[in-house]
């Protein structure tokens, strides 16, 4: 897939480099060529000098047959006009913008372009970490039915296998973080200390999920 980008900051040429190394075609955008340097000399993808939102620009960087588009400059506005640009020009369905005022983020999701709101992301994970208690939604389905959501466990959980804990609480472990990586468990993987658990779960399950995660695998199953 050809992908576009604008913005070559840490983030966007991360990504570039990433989706480079996974096979992609890359097209970075960025008004100071001097931004291009954290590319690295390796990276064989297109270094465009200009405006992000230009169409001149965006039809030098491949637009026409790209797949995706990222814009992930330091502007608010800028992101959500090249956004706009790429889809309703160019017909990229699938779009993104990078947004760091949260309230922002909330009316251009209206426009249909899936926002990623820095600040407020980086706020929640920090008051996840500081506040770890209950069960947060990471995820809905379109009818609100059914939730992703990481949730909090007693430490008394530490040792026991996820079959049991799947059983107690009535959800299904859709993955494990431990140490910072992603895992996939089985029925017989174990619960170990620092581990982050995200469920699938009934919407409606979430209160009765909280206590039997708080209230350990002693007690009589509440979910």
């Amino acid at each position: 897939m050809h992908i576009v980008i604008m913005g070559c900051g840490r983030v966007g040429a991360t990504l570039a480099q990433t989706l480079e190394e996974r096979g992609h075609s890359v097209a970075v955008i960025d008004q100071d060529p001097k931004a291009f340097r954290r590319l690295g000399s390796g990276f064989g993808g297109q270094r465009v000098t200009g405006l992000g939102f230009d169409r001149d620009i965006l039809a030098e960087a491949g637009m026409a047959d790209a797949g995706a588009f990222a814009a992930v400059s330091s502007g608010d506005n800028s992101n959500i006009i090249a956004a706009r640009v790429a889809r309703e020009v160019f017909g990229v369905e699938n779009v993104t913008a990078r947004i760091y005022d949260p309230r922002r983020a909330e009316v251009f999701e209206r426009f249909g372009i899936p926002t990623v709101a820095t600040v407020r992301w980086t706020a929640h994970q920090m008051l996840r970490r500081l506040l770890p208690a209950g069960a947060e939604p990471l995820w809905r389905d379109p009818s609100g039915g059914v939730q992703l959501s990481e949730v909090h466990i007693t430490p008394a959980w530490v040792g026991h296998k996820v079959s049991h804990f799947q059983e107690r609480t009535g959800v299904r472990v859709a993955f494990l973080t431990r140490m910072g990586e992603a895992m996939l468990p089985t029925s017989r993987t174990v619960l170990q200390e620092g581990d982050l658990v995200h469920v699938m779960m009934y919407s409606d399950q979430v209160a009765d999920v909280e206590a039997a995660c708080l209230q350990g695998p002693d007690e009589g199953r509440q979910a």
